[in-house]
Formats: structure tokens, sequence, C-alpha cells
């Protein structure tokens, strides 16, 4: 116990998340004072806000934080008083902002500065990095995950932070919000179970036909090289027509913009992981259980499915992982094609010049991309440990 809390040398990363802390809370504002969304407003800095008590708790809170990063070992005291922070910088911000709306106001607005994004990214670094020292199992991570979620969740729900802009933005446009969720995560979702089954069986086939392995995976390789949006346009000529004569085609949906190419360029960008990943992890597995399963008799399927596969499983994974994560940012680039999702915020805040927008559509994208590859990365290693 005495050297989980002995004093250490400065910890270098606890350097630099330090200093970039201290350099964001005296150059940075913490929240912007908007008379409207558009305006450009006042830029408040934390130490103008001191004489509200929950600027002074949060001022305290880092300090404190900051001082066991650089010199404590306890990766327990560090998740505890960081956990202390993160919940006091977001009870500071639904304060501030509070105090800071005029009584009556539905223009004004409140968004949070760049110092408050900073401290954000800082603690939340605190955080991850005393997680990893503790080194939870998988699914200890995911339920942490689920608690940091919940703790945002009665936040939200309280009522605390309704003053900021990114939630009248979400007021106004909830029921758009939904729906573009659900078009967000249908297609990220969608075009991964087409990939699935078109890149395992594709992968498998590469591993028995070696002299088709570097075609396919050239040609895979060289649709990755080619820019979203030029894909986007690629696609929209060729179903535009097909749209234009078939009828069939555009009774189910297929037309030159919208769903159709969106989704069919996301399956196209989701094969080259999985595919090599197949490949990959059919290649891993140990030549001599193949022999022997083929002396007992087994026939080449059964060998496929009773063995290889299931060995190849994590690897697999692996790359589904990464078509997972790929896919959720990269649907929000198909609202230009009119793909929907959370793109659409994010378009129209760029083109409104309302940066709170554009956090509306942002901040759920990445919210959604980080969980994934949270609980995904607990799979698979819930599936690698045995063997480990």
């Amino acid at each position: 116990m005495e050297e989980t809390l002995a004093v250490r040398k400065l910890d270098r990363l606890g350097v630099v998340l330090v200093a970039g802390g201290i350099a964001a809370t005296a150059l940075l504002p913490f929240i912007y004072v908007k008379a409207n969304r558009i305006a450009a407003g006042k830029p408040m800095l934390l130490t103008q806000l001191i004489p509200q008590t929950s600027v002074i708790i949060l001022l305290v809170l880092l300090v404190a934080t900051a001082l066991t990063t650089l010199f404590l070992r306890s990766a327990l005291v560090r998740l505890g008083l960081g956990t202390l922070c993160l919940a006091a910088l977001i009870l500071a911000i639904g304060l501030v902002a509070t105090a800071a709306t005029p009584p009556g106001s539905t223009v004004a607005r409140m968004t949070p500065g760049g110092s408050f994004w900073v401290l954000f990214g800082v603690i939340g670094l605190i955080i991850s990095d005393a997680l990893a020292k503790i080194r939870l199992t998988p699914w200890m991570r995911v339920l942490t995950l689920v608690a940091y979620t919940a703790l945002l969740g009665i936040c939200l729900s309280s009522g605390l932070l309704d003053s900021l802009s990114i939630l009248r933005e979400f007021s106004t446009r909830s029921a758009q919000f939904w729906t573009e969720a659900y078009s967000h995560l249908l297609l990220a979702f969608g075009s991964l179970a087409i990939a699935i089954v078109l890149g395992l069986p594709l992968g498998i086939l590469c591993f028995w036909v070696p002299k088709l392995r570097a075609v396919v995976l050239q040609t895979l390789s060289l649709i990755q090289t080619i820019p979203s949006l030029a894909l986007f346009g690629i696609l929209m000529l060729p179903l535009g027509y097909l749209a234009a004569h078939v009828p069939l085609a555009a009774d189910i949906g297929i037309r030159g913009i919208g769903t159709a190419p969106a989704l069919i360029a996301l399956v196209l960008y989701s094969l080259l992981p999985i595919v090599a990943n197949t490949v990959v992890g059919l290649e891993g597995v140990d030549p001599s259980v193949r022999d022997a399963a083929a002396g007992m008799g087994l026939t080449r399927r059964q060998i496929l499915t009773g063995i290889d596969l299931p060995l190849a499983f994590p690897v697999i994974l692996t790359g589904i992982r990464i078509v997972l994560v790929q896919a959720i940012g990269m649907v929000t680039i198909a609202a230009l094609i009119g793909g929907g999702g959370f793109g659409i915020f994010i378009f129209q805040g760029l083109g409104q010049t309302a940066m709170d927008l554009v956090l509306l559509g942002a901040v759920p994208t990445v919210f959604f991309a980080f969980s994934s590859a949270v609980i995904l990365d607990a799979v698979i290693e819930s599936i690698q440990g045995p063997a480990t």
C-alpha cells in the first residue's frame, strides 16, 4: 500500500497533459456568451468566472488532479479525482451557462469554449491512463463505459445543461435528431452486414486460391484510395441511369442520390479489412491441426466451419471492428448526397456558420464510434483470452 501511494518522479504523459490543461485554462475562453446562434459572442476565461462557486470547486479539483497526475503512483486515486474533476467540469459549464443566459431569452446561445474542450480531453486522457494502469478485464471496461455514459445521461436528463447552445439546437430538432440517428446507425450497421456477407466468402476463396488473392486485394486496395466524395460521384451516374431506365430499380429506392450510392460506397470501403483479415486469420491456423482433421476424415467444408473459422475468428472480428468504426465516421459524408445521418447537422451548421449545430452532429458520431470500438475490443480480448 505504501508503494502504491508513494510519491514518484514526474510522469511524462502527466507533464504534457497538465501543461496543456494549464495553457488552455489561462489562454482559451471557457464559454462564449452569444446574442444569437451565429453571433461571434463574448469570450470568457475560466479565471474570469471565479466568483461562481462551481468554478471555484472546479479549479480546486483541477489542481488536485494535476498534482496527483504528476506525482502519485496510485491509479485508483487518479481515477477517482479525474472522475470528480470531469463531473465538476460538466457541472460548472452548465451552471455558468445558466447564469449567463438572460432571463426568458430564447435566442441567446452559451457555447463551450476552447478551454472546456481541452480540459474535457485532458481529463478524459487522465482517466483513460488510470484505467489502463488498473488493467481492467475487457467487460469491466465496457461496464466503465456504461457508468460514464450513465453519468452523462443523468446530467442531460437533469436539465443542468439545457442552457448550452448544443442542447438548444437539439431541443428545436429533437424529432429530426432521432430520425437521423436511426438513419446513421442503419447505414453503418447495414453496410457492415452486407460487407460481412460478401467479404467473408471472398476472403475464404482468396485463401483457397492464392492466384486470386493478389488480384482481389489489389482491387480492393485501389478502391480504398478513392476519396469518398469522388466515389459517391462515380456511383451517382450509373445509379441515376438505372433509376431512369428501370422502373423497378426506382421503386425499390435505387437512385443517383440518397441511400443507395451511400450504402454501395460504404460496402466497397468495408470489403478490404474483412477480406484481408479473413485471409490473415485463416493463414494463421496451424497447418498441422488442419492435416490432423483431414486425417480423421473431415471434409474441406467441415474443416473450414469446425476448425479454420473458429480459430481465425478473433482476427476476422478485428477487421469487423475496423469496418464498423470506419463506417460510423464515413456515414457523415453521405449526407452530402442525401444519405441522411448526423452529417446533415454538420453540413447545415457549416453552411450557416453555426458551430453548435456542427457539434450536434459530430459529438454523437464520435460517441458511437468510440463506444463501438470499446465493445468490440472487449469481445475480441474475451475470445483471445483463454488462448493466451
